[in-house]
């Protein structure tokens, strides 16, 4: 939701998100439906791009730890509710900048769904044109 809040610099940066889930095509939909997502929404079923960027199994207690019990509360409430899980909770998620010329330019992998960079963090490594390794926040 914060990278939507900031598509106005994300336009003027010339920053063009993809979504990826490795959930199928139906869930996609939904998710499409649910969100009013703003971005293409590509469907990774083998998950070849987590697995390339790092992105594997998070540990338990990064997914049910006070960050995420924090950032679910934040979500309820302003009105929006997570979904029932439908497939594999423990999938890590995360953000990649690559630009034009397919270098990376921001890396973060979550420890779990409370963990994400700052969209002032990303803007920030695309304005710098450098490679940034984002550290975990909690």
């Amino acid at each position: 939701m914060q990278l939507q809040q900031a598509r106005q610099e994300l336009d003027r940066l010339e920053i063009q998100p993809l979504v990826i889930t490795f959930e199928g095509r139906d869930e996609a939909r939904a998710y499409l439906d649910e969100t009013g997502l703003l971005w293409p929404l590509l469907v990774d079923a083998d998950r070849r791009l987590f697995r390339a960027y790092g992105m594997h199994k998070a540990r338990l207690r990064h997914l049910w730890g006070l960050g995420t019990i924090l950032a679910y509360g934040r979500e309820a409430l302003g009105g929006r509710f997570p979904r029932m899980p439908r497939a594999d909770t423990a999938q890590q998620g995360g953000n990649v900048l690559v630009d034009p010329a397919g270098i990376v330019r921001f890396h973060h992998v979550g420890r779990g769904p409370a963990d994400r960079p700052q969209v002032g963090a990303i803007l920030a490594a695309r304005r710098a044109g450098q490679v940034k390794e984002s550290q975990p926040t909690a």
